[in-house]
């Protein structure tokens, strides 16, 4: 029989135990009546040779082996009785906790699932990804039609967005493209209907025509999880597809940080769009490339194996500038992710401040349990004197401390569930939902168990070595008033110390960080953000000729021009800090080349009136006007490093530069520079803005002329869609969205619009900058709290146990004022401490933020200063009210009660 069992059954094996004892007892005591005894001197005898019934019956509970459990069941009995007798302090302590761990284990949810879980899929160790980032689609197929000796299976999927509406503003949905062995590569099994297959993966569709694979959350909240949708019609970019199979709920796909909607076969592509087919562009890289080893493959040996036929398909696809380096396979079992760049430095830079929290906390409960502990001396020297031993009262504070801190780990991992999944809504942005799977697994509970015994340690180990040295003749002695308080209460006062230190590394933290988030907010862009909405316009399905695209956006551009409220409106192939670039090399001509970098400059291609829509200077020349057509000399505009790098400076009007050619650029000729603007962001804000060309959009041909040569500059997706700035006249450009809609539908109906403001997109640009300085000021002003709160508490009990010494020191003349300035001295020496520790440990570990800071230095003297003066004002404010307190004791009261 098992322990647990053994302890189950308790009451029955004890009753059986009394039992037995009674009839040995019985059984002895009629011996010795018969053999002439008294009943009185035969009981006695009995009781004597057994060595007492209690004692025999504990010596049995030793025997098996279950003592230790009644105790440490009784131990919590009296533990959570002790705890209730303290509701306020049981409440604080437990809630205080409860936000340490909380905050600890929904920062760790997000690691965990953005770092460390797997995919949701069959045997996910087995699952390798071809590195380096994407690859063409003759690429894939020729690693697709080899994979029967390199890997046990082989797929490909590449993320697209389609839309569902049939025309005017954009119903999007997230989708991929993946091949037909996609899922059974993964080895995911559908929840309603099939997969798709090898079958369904053909140019043009399968015999059952375009086909599709719907999430379990698009079904749910598309179709209401209606049991009939398998072989119903979706339509996506005006292409009726048939739905075969529901995914299961679990599956997101192979991306972490991005969830699909639908699963679309990569040889449909051509249908969705059309002749901008990907599928035979040698140069077009959109799909990622997945394989499963065989049982006994390793990374290693699918590298090797990928490798050997590295050449036939370099020669089978003519792509010499992708494949140069050796193709490399690297373990896919925690998928792939475009994120995980952007937001692990800052989550671990979360974990370590949450964690700095919940340390504060832990020091501000163990100095009340210290308090506790000396109040409670009285009672462990009682238990003391009546027989149980150091460990047993040891291990009573211990279970004390075990109980608050499960309590608070409990309700901790309930606040994290919530809190992890608020902070998942904060990175994501309009058109860009980050999905994350934040469902509980055995690494986030096994984290908040760890974090809850290492807090129960940290609580309990000082107060119960305290315990542990109560002696039974304390309980004689009557409890008088120290004179020298803040010595009996210096392991109180050092873990002061260390919390006032912590507390100014959190908040010299958030002033970084606020600061960083401060100047990017308040970053000179060289363009207006408020008053600018982009309509992105798709214009693959329509009808009109793709010759006659350009000037079918700027009749778009003239239409939205002329909607109510409109100031300005311009196209543009790139819109600003969209996180999209493109980028060409240039020379100057008459000066000899620059080197690869030193010669690579942004593009654009624009309307007229671009400038002036987004409220860019034109500082010198000319903008883009009716003269700049198709036919008419090319011409361009440059920004001001463009001129700096370029020219050194000099003026550029006037100067011809002209595109570098190379395999993926034609040649062109020499294309004059007109006009000069001011600089402005490109990208992103964070990045440095770059040298910029702009070209006038009716001069970007969508291909070279017969002689290689293009007028101006080539964009082969130029007829595709188009951006178009508007700049509202009316205040919020959200007021114009329903009127530039309606004023694109006029021009052409089959058009798909997709409407953003371009102070979204800033917004968007600096999300893990906004989320960490929010996050760190938060935890920042908590941390001055309960570093607050705990000289308060430290200087409180000081004074209560210097309350004779404070009395006579009045009685003997000290007024008010001196009384004040002498627990504001005591207060001051802590802080000082603190904050000198404080510094030194912000200054060393300042460093390893530096790449999340912009604009300011990890030693900024600003961001210090200021941290010190607000730790020191919040702790003289703390300070001050013990000490008003201790001004207003009665000498005379307290004489009477020594």
């Amino acid at each position: 029989m098992t322990w647990w069992k053994r302890l189950l059954g308790r009451r029955e094996l004890d009753a059986r135990l009394d039992q037995e004892l009674r009839d040995h007892i019985e059984r002895q005591v009629a011996a010795d009546v018969a053999a002439g005894m008294s009943e009185v001197a035969a009981r006695r005898r009995a009781a004597t040779e057994l060595g007492g019934v209690e004692q025999a019956k504990e010596a049995c509970r030793e025997v098996r082996g279950t003592r230790w459990l009644e105790e440490v069941a009784h131990d919590v009995r009296y533990g959570s009785r002790v705890l209730a007798a303290s509701p306020g302090f049981t409440l604080v302590a437990v809630l205080s906790l409860a936000l340490g761990i909380g905050a600890n284990t929904a920062i760790f949810s997000l690691m965990n699932s953005l770092l460390l879980r797997t995919l949701p899929v069959r045997a996910p160790e087995r699952l390798v990804l071809l590195d380096e980032g994407s690859w063409t689609n003759p690429i894939w197929e020729e690693i697709r039609d080899r994979h029967s000796q390199l890997f046990a299976g082989v797929a490909a999927w590449g993320n697209a967005r389609f839309d569902l509406a049939s025309g005017g503003q954009a119903d999007l949905v997230e989708g991929q493209w993946v091949s037909g062995d996609f899922f059974d590569v993964l080895g995911v099994q559908p929840m309603l209907g099939r997969t798709l297959t090898a079958a369904d993966d053909r140019r043009g569709g399968g015999a059952d025509g375009p086909v599709v694979m719907i999430s379990y959350r698009f079904w749910q909240q598309r179709f209401g999880g209606r049991a009939e949708i398998v072989g119903s019609s979706l339509t996506l970019n005006r292409v009726v597809f048939t739905i075969v199979g529901v995914t299961p709920p679990e599956f997101f796909g192979p991306m972490v940080g991005r969830s699909f909607d639908v699963a679309v076969p990569i040889g449909t592509e051509p249908l969705v769009r059309t002749d901008e087919s990907w599928l035979d562009r040698p140069t077009t890289r959109w799909l990622e490339i997945i394989a499963r080893l065989t049982p006994d493959q390793t990374v290693q040996d699918a590298t090797r194996a990928l490798r050997a036929v590295q050449p036939q398909i370099r020669e089978a696809t003519l792509e010499e500038r992708y494949l140069r380096g050796a193709l490399t396979m690297v373990p896919a079992a925690t998928g792939t992710s475009r994120i995980r760049d952007d937001y692990e430095r800052p989550l671990v830079t979360l974990m370590v401040v949450v964690g700095l929290v919940l340390l504060i906390a832990c020091a501000n409960i163990a100095n009340l349990l210290l308090a506790r502990a000396s109040a409670r001396r009285h009672e462990l020297s009682m238990r003391r004197a009546l027989g149980a031993s150091r460990l047993r009262l040891m291990r009573q504070l211990l279970v004390e401390s075990m109980l608050l801190a499960g309590a608070g780990a409990v309700l901790g991992l309930g606040l994290a569930q919530w809190g992890s999944r608020l902070l998942l809504r904060q990175l994501s942005s309009f058109g860009n939902t980050v999905f994350l799977d934040l469902s509980l697994d055995w690494r986030v509970i096994g984290f908040t168990a760890a974090v809850g015994i290492g807090t129960a340690l940290l609580l309990g180990v000082v107060p119960a070595f305290r315990a542990g040295r109560a002696e039974p003749n304390d309980v004689l002695k009557q409890h008088s008033r120290t004179l020298a308080g803040h010595r009996r209460n210096a392991l109180g006062q050092l873990l002061l110390v260390g919390q006032i230190a912590l507390a100014l590394v959190l908040v010299v933290a958030a002033g970084l960080f606020i600061r960083t988030l401060s100047t990017l907010n308040t970053l000179d862009l060289g363009l207006d953000r408020d008053p600018v909405l982009v309509v992105s316009v798709d214009a693959q399905r329509s009808l009109v000729e793709r010759p006659q695209r350009v000037d079918l956006f700027h009749r778009v551009v003239d239409a939205v021009v002329a909607a109510p409220g409109v100031v300005h409106a311009a196209a543009s192939v790139m819109s600003p800090i969209s996180g999209n670039d493109w980028q060409s090399h240039f020379m100057v001509a008459g000066r000899p080349p620059l080197s690869e970098d030193e010669s690579s400059a942004y593009i654009n291609a624009i309307s007229p009136a671009w400038f002036a829509t987004y409220g860019i200077t034109l500082l010198a020349g000319r903008d883009f006007d009716a003269r700049d057509r198709a036919e008419a000399p090319a011409v361009a505009i440059v920004n001001e490093r463009f001129a700096r790098r370029f020219f050194d400076g000099a003026s550029p009007i006037g100067r011809a530069i002209q595109q570098i050619p190379d395999t993926q650029r034609p040649q062109t000729g020499p294309i004059e520079i007109v006009g000069l603007v001011e600089d402005a962001a490109y990208r992103s804000v964070r990045e440095t803005i770059p040298p910029t060309v702009y070209f006038p959009l009716a001069q970007v041909s969508r291909e070279p002329d017969s002689a290689g040569r293009s007028r101006s500059i080539t964009a082969p997706w130029i007829d595709s869609g188009i951006n178009i700035g508007v700049r509202s006249g009316v205040g919020s450009p959200v007021l114009l969205m329903k009127s530039v809609a309606a004023a694109v539908g006029k021009v052409d109906g089959n058009l798909s619009l997709s409407l953003q403001l371009v102070a979204d997109q800033i917004n968007a640009s600096l999300l893990p900058e906004r989320l960490v300085a929010m996050l760190a000021g938060f935890f920042g002003a908590l941390a001055l709290l309960l570093a607050a709160i705990g000289l308060y508490g430290v200087m409180s009990y000081s004074i209560s146990r210097r309350r004779a010494e404070i009395g006579i020191r009045m009685a003997l003349g000290a007024d008010s004022a001196k009384v004040v300035r002498l627990v504001l001295g005591r207060a001051a020496v802590l802080i000082s401490l603190g904050v000198v520790l404080g510094a030194a440990v912000s200054l060393w570990a300042s460093r390893f933020v530096e790449a999340l800071l912009y604009g300011l230095e990890p030693h900024d003297p600003l961001t210090f200063v200021s941290a010190v003066m607000v730790l020191a004002s919040v702790g003289a404010l703390a300070a001050w009210l013990p000490a008003r307190r201790a001004a207003r004791i009665d000498p005379a009261r307290v004489l009477r009660e020594g």
